[in-house]
């Protein structure tokens, strides 16, 4: 029995000595600060642009309904989704991504202050991933966003983003625009073409926030990451401005974009390509009678005889070559309606320039 107590005996005197000791040794206190200076200009900018922005940067939640019965007798509302929006004017109206909104039943903005406000839906443009909501009871005071250009942008200037990813809200990454001119997919599959590539962080709940220059100003809209993880790899989209600028107005005025009609049908490519070899422009099908096609003297596929003649090929809008309808669409919906342009077509061996008024579309 003297051993346990001796070892107890030793073990009582190893915790006593390490207790005198810590009450003998001086108090730990807090390392004292080194100063650092004035911040960097760069940093000035970023934290004064952020402050002038974020109260024009909203937050997005919508619901849906869902039936709790095979029947569909009992409906309920259930979290849907979010995502980031901008404030375009003091009416409080609200741009933000497509397919941020897409399927809602209702959706909600919390603005910067903290306060929640029910939204109505304006309008919407599917193949531009853009749409327009309004809070239905605005604050008297709305900061909307200063608008830029993006005809000017430069490949290596920098950008800032302000979102909500992953409900984070009031959210800041920087980085600079990496390429100009990339081609996204919208949510109706259409190519969107001239996008901004940007590596400031973009992330689930980033979609519709403004993508900011270095002077505060929008430059594009927050659409779309490419990440095999689904998180940001640094390479994210933006909706250029000038596109944006172009097709709200019209969303808040008539609830859609209002599309140009050049007054005929194309041929589908696997049509022409079995029918006449492969070619590289669009080929005029069907062209209606009193339309802008057959004013401008655009002709179609026909008969003569048995046989079967091409329509027209289109391959330029202004001197600017279009390979299929999609271009040929984004070329002719980048111009005023009301406007004439040229049309550069090949008609049986031969080069024609024929000008053609853009109108608008009947519903």
């Amino acid at each position: 029995m003297r051993k346990p107590l001796l070892l107890l005996g030793l073990l009582s005197v190893g915790v006593i000595a390490a207790w005198c000791g810590r009450a003998l040794a001086p108090a730990a206190l807090p390392r004292a600060v080194d100063p650092r200076g004035p911040l960097y200009d760069w940093e000035k900018v970023s934290i004064q642009r952020f402050k002038e922005a974020a109260p024009s940067v909203v937050y997005i939640t919508t619901t849906e309904e869902r039936a709790r019965d095979p029947f569909g007798f009992d409906v309920v509302e259930t979290p849907a989704g979010a995502g980031t929006g901008f404030i375009w004017d003091a009416q409080g109206h609200v741009v933000t991504n497509f397919h941020v909104i897409q399927g809602a039943a209702r959706a909600f903005i919390t603005l910067a202050d903290g306060s929640q406000h029910e939204a109505t839906y304006v309008g919407g443009a599917p193949d531009k991933d853009l749409a327009v909501l309004q809070i239905l009871k605005p604050p008297a005071k709305l900061r909307p966003i200063p608008i830029g250009t993006s005809a000017d942008l430069q490949v290596g200037q920098s950008v800032l983003a302000i979102g909500n990813p992953f409900g984070l809200d009031a959210t800041l990454t920087t980085g600079v625009i990496s390429a100009l001119g990339r081609e996204i997919q919208s949510v109706t599959q259409r190519r969107i073409p001239g996008v901004i590539q940007t590596d400031a962080a973009i992330n689930p709940g980033n979609s519709g926030g403004p993508l900011l220059d270095s002077a505060g100003r929008l430059v594009g809209v927050n659409t779309a990451i490419q990440s095999p993880s689904g998180a940001s790899a640094g390479i994210g989209f933006a909706m250029p401005v000038d596109i944006v600028n172009r097709v709200v107005p019209q969303l808040i005025a008539r609830g859609r974009l209002e599309r140009p009609d050049l007054g005929f049908e194309p041929v589908s490519p696997r049509m022409v390509a079995r029918a006449f070899g492969p070619q590289k422009g669009v080929m005029v099908g069907k062209v209606y009678r009193s339309g802008a096609a057959a004013q401008a003297g655009l002709q179609g596929v026909g008969m003569d005889g048995r046989r079967v003649y091409a329509g027209d090929l289109i391959q330029a809008v202004n001197g600017k070559p279009v390979a299929d309808w999609d271009a040929l669409l984004d070329a002719v919906e980048a111009l005023p309606l009301g406007s004439t342009t040229e049309l550069d077509i090949q008609r049986r061996g031969q080069r024609l320039r024929l000008p053609i008024r853009v109108e608008a579309g009947r519903d």
